[in-house]
């Protein structure tokens, strides 16, 4: 554990993140069938994949660029669980947008995290320019694109690739490959089994890591940063993971996969892989584990009464950001 940096103490907070993460989201997807709250993107299985790589960056100070699946990963960056409910309930006090965007529009500009669309690989362009810009100012940060397989397949992943590969930016495109581009299974939306495959065709690294543990990614993604930070260019990650639950709350997965893959695919849930690692290090004990969930369920009920009592945004505002003032 000394080797890479993780000391117990910080496995333990990334098992936290994780575990929170996923009470978060469940919460969400409450709120949503009791018709409370809008559409819910989930990061439910990704949990992993996401807490490990942040925990390898300069939290706060490296850029990130969010996809709508990466609750896990802006929680663990650094923003709270009242945060996250203010942004689904539209609040205007949600410092993603001001209840401007749809949920898991994440942004927030203190934590250094961009804010994305809803057109998906853009943020791989926008990465790029972040990095381009650090290498101009020699600020030592590392950006860092997250996106879903099915993004691979879009004009702006490759765009970003060459660009960041011809001028050697500090940039870690990380992808999260569930194996479903919304409802469209790998095979039918890329020619190639591995998105890291396509890393050779752009002069750089193309690594694959198991995106149900939290160690290896982080590793992986720590030993990208550093790379990027030595002025050795970018690095093309595909963390192999699963979504367990629909695309999203309107979302009926029934449509295009059984449930047997889907319980299969459960027995790697990367929660429960880390927890048995933790408690056979000695890491983590029933007291422990008892003590963070109950911090857990109020940390998740007291963000969602804030959240539900926080005003709503002004509609004198409505036009704020969007049409200039005379």
């Amino acid at each position: 554990m000394a080797d890479n940096g993780l000391t117990p103490e910080l496995m333990l907070d990334m098992y936290y993140h994780m575990a929170l993460a996923r009470a978060v989201d469940d919460r969400m997807w409450i709120l949503n069938r009791q018709g409370r709250a809008p559409v819910v993107y989930t990061s439910n299985g990704h949990e992993a994949a996401q807490v490990g790589s942040a925990f390898a960056l300069n939290r706060g100070e490296d850029w990130i660029c969010p996809y709508y699946r990466d609750l896990a990963l802006v929680l663990a960056y650094g923003m709270t669980p009242r945060e996250v409910m203010l942004h689904l309930l539209g609040r205007a006090d949600d410092p993603n947008s001001g209840g401007r965007q749809m949920p898991a529009h994440w942004g927030h500009a203190k934590l250094h995290i961009l804010t994305g669309g809803s057109v998906v690989a853009t943020q791989d362009v926008h990465a790029t320019g972040l990095a381009l810009a650090s290498k101009l100012l020699k600020d030592g940060r590392v950006s860092v694109a997250y996106f879903g397989e099915g993004s691979t397949s879009q004009g702006e992943f490759h765009e970003a690739l060459n660009f960041a590969a011809v001028h050697k930016l500090p940039v870690i495109f990380f992808n999260e490959n569930n194996g479903y581009a919304i409802s469209v299974p790998s095979r039918k939306q890329m020619a190639v089994q591995d998105v890291a495959a396509r890393a050779q065709g752009y002069g750089m690294p193309g690594v694959i890591v198991d995106g149900n543990d939290p160690v290896k990614v982080y590793e992986v993604v720590k030993e990208a940063a550093d790379r990027a930070r030595r002025g050795e260019g970018p690095t093309l990650i595909e963390a192999k993971t699963y979504r367990f639950v629909p695309h999203s709350s309107d979302d009926d997965d029934r449509a295009y996969r059984t449930r047997e893959e889907v319980q299969e695919a459960k027995k790697r849930d990367p929660l429960i892989l880390f927890e048995a690692r933790l408690r056979e290090a000695g890491i983590l004990t029933d007291e422990k584990l008892k003590a963070m969930q109950q911090q857990i369920k109020d940390v998740v009920n007291d963000a969602t009464e804030y959240a539900e009592k926080a005003p709503l945004p002004d509609p004198a505002t409505l036009g704020d950001h969007v049409y200039g003032s005379l």
